[in-house]
């Protein structure tokens, strides 16, 4: 790989707009479900133990 400080910066550009596209359209989205399903499916191994909440019977 080359040091982006001896690129071109026509090429560095190029670059560096591959890599935000990237992440602003695969990466982030990907890790926004994960971080949501993770949470919801923490929540429902919760109350599988616990019972849902509500008050007491």
């Amino acid at each position: 790989m080359e040091d982006p400080d001896t690129m071109a910066p026509e090429e560095r550009k190029k670059k560096e707009l591959k890599l935000f596209l990237f992440i602003a359209i695969l990466l982030f989205p990907i890790l926004a479900i994960a971080v949501v399903g993770s949470f919801g499916f923490s929540v429902w191994i919760y109350q599988t133990f616990t019972g849902p909440p509500g008050p007491p019977s």
